[in-house]
């Protein structure tokens, strides 16, 4: 079961390190399953990415506190709505563009209500 959480974790962190360098993939939503995955397979692992003086502070709040900061909120529901705009654009259908707004509408809502780091 430990080599399952180290690969979890692994791909995950991966994954993170490749939204640092693209700016429409996210890093910390990434690295909050990585260090879910590291706490059951490598404390160590888990620890240096709690430590990492960028990217430590907003996991260790939303894990303290379920915090999320100002402009990770901002950027999200941006984002969201970027998505929603550019499906409206290429004409997809409406069904599926209100799908996507209405988990959208979900996913925005619980985020905006989480309290600031």
């Amino acid at each position: 079961m430990r080599i399952l959480w180290l690969s979890i974790g692994w791909t995950a962190l991966i994954l993170g390190v490749i939204g640092i360098a693209l700016p429409v993939m996210p890093t910390v939503p990434f690295l909050l399953v990585a260090v879910w995955a590291f706490a059951r397979s490598s404390p160590r692992l888990r620890a240096r990415i709690l430590r990492h003086p960028t990217y430590g502070p907003p996991i260790r709040a939303w894990q303290d506190r379920g915090a999320v900061g100002r402009w990770a909120k901002i950027w999200a529901v941006t984002a969201m709505a970027g998505g929603i705009c550019i499906a409206l654009i290429l004409g997809l259908p409406l069904w599926m563009v209100a799908i996507q707004f209405g988990i959208c509408s979900a996913v925005g809502a619980f985020v905006v209500t989480r309290p600031e780091m």
